[in-house]
């Protein structure tokens, strides 16, 4: 990991993590994966994200070139989200990440149940 903060530019590399492991970066994605949608599609499919926050997600990764919005000239307009191919390739990532979570998630909850347990005896 430290190879691949020296060889690229540290701040672009932390700014992408940092895109890519927000809140709600992966759960576009991996909605987006399955097919197109339209922003009220998003908005219904993805639990408790505010309009704000899914309209800054997907900016946010229409400008990294994840996500691309096509809006069509329609009464009233229609704009489709999509992924990119570059967002496809990130697909695989986030399926896999998916995947370790699905299959450890009941672990780290009781290993956090355990840890807060533990703390607040001695706090």
């Amino acid at each position: 990991m430290s190879r691949l903060c020296t060889e690229h530019d540290p701040e672009v590399f932390r700014s992408l993590l940092a895109r890519i492991g927000d809140k709600w970066t992966l759960l576009v994605i991996g909605v987006l994966g399955e097919r197109p949608h339209r922003f009220t599609e998003l908005a219904d499919v993805i639990p408790s994200i505010s309009r704000r926050m899914l309209t800054v997600t997907l900016r946010a990764l229409e400008r990294d070139g994840l996500v691309q919005r096509e809006v069509f000239a329609e009464v009233p307009p229609r704009v489709v989200y999509d992924l990119t191919a570059l967002g496809r390739s990130l697909q695989t990532v986030v399926l896999t990440l998916g995947e370790w979570v699905r299959e450890h998630q009941d672990v780290i909850v009781a290993q956090r149940r355990t840890f807060d347990e533990r703390t607040a005896a001695t706090d």
